[in-house]
Parts: C-alpha cells; structure tokens; sequence
C-alpha cells in the first residue's frame, strides 16, 4: 500500500493500520501489567530515588558482557533482534542459489566477511591503489581530489557531503557541505583538558602510529603527531552540536564560485568533480563556513607530508576491521578498548552481521519483517497515535506560551504529520551492487561506493517522501522536519518498549514516551522552523518573534536545570548541547501521559500488580532507559552526544510532571521533588 500524501490528516493516515487491530486493549483478554516487578529495588523508596527503584535488581543482575559498552534495555533488545538476523543470514550462507538476488547478496557479503584466512591472504592489498595515490599528493589540488575521492568510499575525510531535502524547496534534494574528519568522537577530545580527555588524546597518538607503521611507514611516530596537529587545527575550526544543527546558522546558499572566493586556498572544482556532484550541483548548502575556510588555508600552507599522514590513517582506519587481524585488532584497542573502556572485541560473526546490516540494510529488513514481526505489533502501535494527535492539539489550544497566530500554524503542521510505523512500503532495490567471494575489502569498498552513488543520483530528482533512513531491524525512532514525520522500527516493537500482551499503560509510558518525544521534534527549536509540507521558514519559523521569547525563555530553564546534573565525578550534562533532546522528553513524557488519559476515555485503569495505571505508566518510561554504563562511555555521551545519559532521562522529564508527584506521593523533602516553580513545562 502507497502511503497516503504528507497533508493527509494523521487520524486517517493509520486508520487502515489500526482497524486491523481493533481497540488498543482486548477488554475480554486477562489483563496483566507488562511490568517487570522483578527489576525494583524495594530497598529504595521511589520519592528518593525513583531510577534506582524501577531498575536496581536489574541493574545489579546484569554486568556489562566484556564485549559492550552498556547492558540495557536497548542492548537486550538489541542482542533479541541480532539473533533473530544472524539466524537469518548464516541460512544464506550456506543456503543453495535461490531466486532473490538480495538474499544472494546477503550470503555472499556474510560469508566473506566471516572467511577470515582469505582477509589474511590479500592484507594490506585491497587499499595498494588508494595508497599509492596517497603517497602521489603534491599540493592543495591533490587535497582536493583525495577529499572528494576516499569519501565516496566511506573515509572520515575533512568535509563530508550528504544529499539531504532542500530546507527550501522540500519537493527537491540538495548537496550540503559539513565539518567531518576527526579521528576521535569529537572537538573536546582535542581541546577538553580533563584527565580523561589528556590520556585519549596519548592513546589516541600512540595508535595512529602504531596503524601507520603496520602500513609499512618508516617515520610513523613523526607522521601521528602530524595527524594529531592537523586535527586539532581542524577541531579548534570546527562548529558546536548546537550551533551547526540550527538551520537558522547552517543553511547557508552557495555557487562554486561564491564558495571559491570565500575559501580560496583549495580548488572546490576539483572536489566536487571527485565527488561526483560537479555537473548535477549548480548550488548546494555549506553548513559551517567558517570551517571551510580555515580547511581551504591548511589545504595551501599544512605540508604535503602532513596531509599524505592524514589521509593515509584516515583510509586504514575506515577499512582495518576488512584488513588482516593486525588492523583490526589494532582498532579495537583504541575505538573500543581505549575509547570506551570494552575489553573484549565482539565476537566475528556480530560484526560479520553489523557489516551486512550496515550495507543491505533494507533487503536484510525484508526478510525480518516478514519472518519475525506481527503485523498485529505494528497495528496496535498505528492505533495510539491518534491519541497522541489529540493530546497535542488539546496542548496547543491551551499553551500559556502560545498566541492565536502561532496555534493555528501548529495545529495546521499537526493535521500533516505523518507517522511511519515498523517497515517501508517499498523496499530499497540494490540491483547492480557486486559482491565477491572471497573479497571482503574489496566487497565493502564496492558498496559504499554502490549506496554513496545511489544518494547523488537523487539530485535533480523529487523527494522521495515514503524513503527510510533507518532500518527496521534498527530498535530506535527518529522525526524528520523536512518532511514532517516521524518514523519507529519494528525492532522496537518489544518489551520494555512495546508488550502486545500487556494493559496499555506500560506500552503509553515506553513506546508512547518514544511517539510523543519525536512528534515533539517537529514543534521544537529546530521543528518550529519548518512548516506542514517540510520548508524551512527561517527563524523564528511559524513562531510569531513575541513566541518565540517566550519558548526561549523556558528552554533557557532547561539548560540550567539539566546542567545541574553531574552523572561521573567532574563531567556534567551540557544543558545547551543537549537541549532538543531534552525538550522532547520533557513533552514526550508530557504528550504520552495525556494521551494515555484520553485513552482511557472515561474508565478509570485498573489496578495490577499493586499499581495504578498512572504507576505503571512512569515505570514504562523509567523501564526502557535502564542500563549499566562503562564510565568512558559515560564521558563520551557527555562530551559528543545530544542526548543525556540514560539515567537522567528516565528520571529528569518526570520530576517536571505533577502526575508524577502524585502518582507516588512525592512531597517537599523527598529526592524526587521539584518544587511548582522550578519544573519547566513547554507542552
């Protein structure tokens, strides 16, 4: 079934869905709470510490396996769909021929990867080509071409190019231009000066030039500090999340020649004609001038020695985990040992299945979905989301924040919302990708190559609206403004995040907290700027300016509140970095309790467990966040990731909730109470 057209009411776009599935809950079937009572902690009153006594059996039964950074909700459901795909692919492997050529593809990409003594036979010789042009840069023309090449084969280079919507024309795609190309997670590895940060910062030089001399180098350990230096210049030019995710400062038009006056130590003619993009490109979008400019002068004046350093490690360590033993091994003592704090390396058939989920994607998706998920799952969710629709507008009609102008473009951006629930409606084609026995790096090389051409193929063309860009066997959601709509994998669909067998609270507060955090996202910061059919208005967007104000205004008070947090000793949330993110639990936790409320209609929930159908659904939302974290880990999300720790978002967006307060009799005193004047709310 096509899906229906962006400006379709919502309430119609999973009436289809959803009449599949009749009413959210059975009211013949036994009701249980889908509630995991074994995971409390009964030792901890939940007005002190309500995380701890959702999670803290769980938490204590359940170590971190030596090969991860984290066991969590996640992770579990992570691992219960990995073993449902690796079932899947070791069939292909050895399976006869059969008439799907995805399928084909699927075992013969598996079965190279997990054929290691061919890996050990070819070595370094997969890369000899890239190498050589490598070892052949002599000026900032040849930077140029090496940029636009290596990054068509999925190589950190310093600028990345990713074929997006048109912010203002949402009918077309367009090229955009982005700060890329640093070896480690991101720019306060390079500047922070805490502890940690200094320590990676020496492991992180010590494995450049230990992944330099496995490649033959003769002057490794002067060609590592080059690349230290090199990306540190690159890190001090480079952008904040904050700064570079606001289209209001990164949606910025350019021609080549406009681009070449701007930045002219690199020749952008030749980059784009590496890149493929030069004859299809008569403008694109530069998100961080600024860092352009600063790369075009160290593209002139950074020595040629440096520049053949950089690009040579960056080329190994895109392909090492496809190489023999020794750059793989070599990788993961850094990325996963050092970084992260992982003392083991996954077992190969994990990462042999990571590669063909991260490659065939969409065919390894088709054959899940059809083996694995109930269409009834799928249905049972669509049925929600009208709830979260009426939730919305019956917010919107009453924000204090709001004005009358601002409400009816809202609501008007509300009615075209479309949701994308558990698989595509058409199912990505890979005619034309070659895999060949026996040649993984060859194999991995080629499609990158094969899935970076597909994407530059769509300029010129219309947007394909019913495209996803996300797996479904990808346990996570995501919202998209440039098109208005937010889509959920059917991994998702599982406990804690979905229980198709359990009374509707816990599912409103798990999966519900998920549908009401990305329908937020198209009403927040970034959202707000984006009207119904996906064009970016600038800013302030549909926001009237005296709205505007206002909205600042509050999420000004949920930078301070979430900065007050401090998850490891010395390393604190940055309440800016990770503002959107935490808007949208804020509403999301907001918008799914009402939703749930209206659900409800005018039954009141029954008790089960013990529990109240207000208990069970703040238990669903702080379910789904347990997790037990490796400290690096920890340190990574707080200095690279928009989002929170788990921890703090199973319990911050709550304490902003009267309904909290008073599902559990939280009072003045307690750990868990946030006093009236101090809970922000914005929907």
């Amino acid at each position: 079934m096509r899906t229906p057209t962006l400006v379709a009411p919502m309430i119609l776009l999973v009436a289809a869905i959803a009449a599949q599935a009749g009413t959210p809950t059975d009211a013949t079937a036994p009701l249980r709470s889908g509630i995991d009572t074994s995971a409390f902690d009964r030792s901890v009153r939940p007005q002190d510490d309500f995380y701890r006594y959702v999670n803290g059996g769980w938490l204590d039964r359940h170590p971190i396996p030596d090969d991860a950074v984290r066991i969590s909700a996640a992770s579990e459901v992570d691992d219960a769909t990995r073993a449902q795909l690796r079932t899947i692919v070791e069939s292909l492997r050895a399976a006869a021929p059969t008439d799907d050529a995805d399928a084909r593809r699927i075992g013969a990409l598996y079965a190279s990867f997990m054929d290691e003594a061919a890996a050990e036979r070819r070595g370094l010789r997969p890369l000899r080509a890239d190498l050589a042009r490598i070892d052949a840069l002599r000026d900032a023309g040849d930077v140029a071409t090496l940029i636009g090449e290596l990054g068509r084969i999925g190589v950190r280079t310093p600028v990345g190019n990713s074929i997006l919507n048109d912010g203002r024309d949402p009918h077309a795609y367009i090229e955009t231009l982005h700060q890329d190309g640093l070896g480690m997670p991101g720019r306060e590895y390079y500047l922070g000066d805490e502890p940690a940060m200094r320590e990676i910062r020496a492991a992180y030089l010590a494995h450049v030039e230990r992944m330099l001399r496995l490649a033959g180098a003769r002057d490794a350990a002067d060609g590592a500090q080059r690349v230290l230096d090199l990306e540190t210049q690159l890190a001090r030019a480079q952008w904040t999340y904050a700064d570079s995710s606001d289209p209001a400062k990164s949606d910025n038009r350019y021609t080549l020649a406009r681009l070449q006056a701007f930045a002219p130590g690199l020749p952008w003619r030749r980059f784009l004609a590496a890149n493929e993009t030069a004859r299809r490109a008569d403008a694109f979008v530069v998100a961080e001038p600024d860092y352009l400019r600063t790369l075009a002068q160290l593209a002139g004046h950074a020595p040629r020695a440096t520049w053949r350093a950089y690009f040579r490690y960056q080329l190994l360590s895109a392909y090492a985990p496809y190489l023999d033993a020794r750059f793989g091994d070599e990788a993961f003592a850094f990325s996963g040992r050092q970084l992260r704090g992982i003392p083991a390396n996954a077992p190969r058939w994990k990462r042999g299945l990571d590669l063909v989920d991260a490659t065939l994607g969409e065919a390894l998706g088709r054959l899940y979905v059809a083996r694995y998920v109930a269409p009834q799952a799928k249905a049972r969710v669509a049925a929600m989301i009208p709830y979260f629709v009426d939730a919305f507008a019956a917010d919107i009609d009453t924000l204090d924040w709001m004005g009358d102008a601002t409400r009816r473009k809202a609501q008007a951006k509300l009615r075209a919302l479309r949701a994308k629930i558990a698989w595509p409606d058409r199912w990505r084609d890979y005619a034309g990708l070659r895999i060949v026995a026996g040649d993984l790096a060859g194999n991995v090389r080629r499609a990158r190559l094969w899935e970076y051409r597909r994407n530059v193929a769509k300029l010129g063309k219309p947007v394909d609206r019913d495209e996803w860009y996300m797996t479904p066997q990808t346990p996570d959601a995501y919202a998209w403004a440039p098109q208005n709509e937010i889509v959920v994998g059917a991994a998702l669909l599982q406990p804690p995040f979905f229980d198709a067998g359990a009374d509707d609270a816990v599912n409103y507060g798990a999966i519900g907290g998920t549908l009401g955090h990305e329908i937020s996202h198209d009403f927040d910061t970034i959202g707000s700027q984006y009207d119904a059919d996906g064009r970016w208005l600038g800013k302030p967007g549909w926001f009237t300016a005296e709205d505007q104000q206002r909205f600042d205004a509050r999420t000004r008070a949920l930078v301070a509140q979430y900065s007050t947090f401090e998850p490891v000793p010395g390393y604190r949330v940055d309440g800016l970095q990770t503002l959107t993110e935490n808007i949208a639990d804020v509403a999301g936790a907001a918008i799914a309790y009402r939703a749930y409320r209206l659900s409800l209609g005018d039954r009141e929930a029954p008790v089960i467990d013990g529990l109240t159908g207000d208990q069970r659904f703040f238990i669903g939302w702080a379910q789904r966040r347990r997790g037990n974290y490796r400290e690096r880990e920890l340190i990574r999300i707080l200095k690279s990731d928009e989002h929170s720790p788990p921890a703090i978002r199973a319990v911050a967006p709550l304490m902003n909730l009267e309904a909290f307060h008073a599902a559990f009799g939280i009072r003045a005193g307690d750990r868990m109470y946030l006093a009236p004047a101090e809970r922000v709310a914005i929907w």
